[in-house]
């Protein structure tokens, strides 16, 4: 169903959710603010956006059943995971706004047609070379190596992912994967990495978020830092024109994040994208005078967009599972909630799961000051008090 003409769906309307996590969490709490409702579709009876939602189905995302009820009970439509089956979401866009669409979705989900569309568009990525076959295996150039073989769909934080140095390493690598098609990427001289965030309306409106410099521990963002303290103005521009070019080239309605390496002769690629709020993005609750998840209400239903300012300098701390364990405890042991929030400028969010374990994304802190320096000082006072590794 075409967003383009649709008209604007006021609060008091019903929004509906694929995916129950923590991105979809976020995107509940900020409609119910604006006064929406709520619907979200996901399996799990404990998934931290059901447990919040005005209503909750829960069926899997390609259930007939589930994704008609969904419809029926929701104005419009969103996505909070980009591995929800893009056929989901064109079956409910025949009678519902969706936002993103599916296509955009889909090419999101297979790395090397991300790439294509990168290319496509005039933005440059890594050297990469697509592997599906003992052939293609074997034509890998020797310029790809060392390189990174990344599963072409369903990776995230860090899964699907293997370092390779040599070609019998990345034969070896292909095997553990079980030789699914794979995308092989050459290890680039990397300065540091950001990340854009951009918002797209039906009209084709598109506004953005300062960008956001992010570190990233074993293939998981570990702390995001805004204002970027190593970003130039030449560099900012650059990424800014690049997201919004690939924005549009997918005709895309709703937040979406692009993650860029910045190299260290200052040359830019684009990394990869994620068709929905972003995990980078979490500080906006706090550090912003809009959220990336008030903008993606505002995308799915035809309100206006601002270009949203940034009122506070701050960072964001990841809070992993394995705070749950100090010293490598056996049993889980809740952080010292207390001490952190002593400090001032400290905004904690938890996603309401149940239980922790190693690398699992149990919430995230975000930390600010009056002045860039003033964030990190605080910032580095957290990670002490949670055992997280200085930065």
């Amino acid at each position: 169903m075409s967003t383009a003409k649709q008209p604007v769906i006021l609060p008091g309307a019903t929004l509906g959710v694929m995916g129950g996590g923590q991105l979809g969490r976020m995107f509940v709490h900020a409609a119910q603010a604006m006064g929406y409702r709520t619907a979200v579709l996901d399996a799990d009876p404990d998934s931290p956006a059901g447990l919040v939602s005005h209503v909750h189905l829960r069926t899997p995302y390609l259930d007939e059943a589930g994704l008609r009820q969904l419809a029926q009970v929701s104005d419009a439509i969103t996505t909070e995971f980009e591995n929800v089956p893009a056929q989901a979401l064109d079956t409910l866009a025949a009678s519902r706004p969706v936002a993103p669409s599916g296509a955009a979705v889909s090419v999101c989900q297979d790395r090397a047609r991300e790439k294509a569309h990168f290319v496509g568009c005039g933005v440059a990525c890594a050297p990469h070379a697509l592997i599906e076959t003992p052939a293609q295996l074997a034509a890998v150039t020797d310029d790809l190596l060392p390189g990174i073989l990344k599963t072409a769909r369903m990776g995230y934080d860090g899964k699907g992912q293997i370092r390779v140095k040599t070609r019998a390493e990345l034969a070896a690598a292909w095997d553990e994967l079980d030789r699914v098609p794979c995308v092989l990427e050459a290890m680039l001289p990397l300065a540091y990495e950001v990340s854009v965030l951009v918002a797209r309306g039906r009209d084709g409106q598109v506004v953005h978020f300062p960008i956001q410099q992010n570190l990233h521990r074993d293939g998981i963002l570990a702390v995001t830092t805004v204002p970027a303290p190593d970003l130039s103005a030449a560099v900012a521009e650059q990424a800014y024109a690049s997201a919004h070019r690939i924005a549009s080239s997918l005709d895309y309605v709703g937040v979406l994040c692009v993650e860029f390496f910045v190299l260290q002769d200052g040359r830019i690629v684009a990394n990869e994208m994620a068709p929905r709020p972003h995990n980078s993005g979490h500080h906006t609750i706090d550090a912003c005078d809009v959220s990336q998840f008030e903008l993606q209400v505002r995308c799915m239903t035809g309100l206006p967009l601002v270009a949203p300012v940034l009122h506070s300098p701050c960072l964001m701390l990841n809070l992993l599972g394995d705070l749950w364990f100090p010293g490598g405890a056996a049993d889980q042991v809740e952080p010292d909630w207390a001490a952190v929030l002593a400090l001032s400028g400290t905004h904690l969010h938890l996603y309401g799961k149940a239980s922790a374990r190693k690398g699992r994304k149990m919430g995230h802190l975000t930390v600010t000051g009056a002045t860039p320096e003033a964030a990190r000082a605080t910032a580095l006072q957290v990670a002490a008090l949670l055992g997280i590794a200085p930065f």
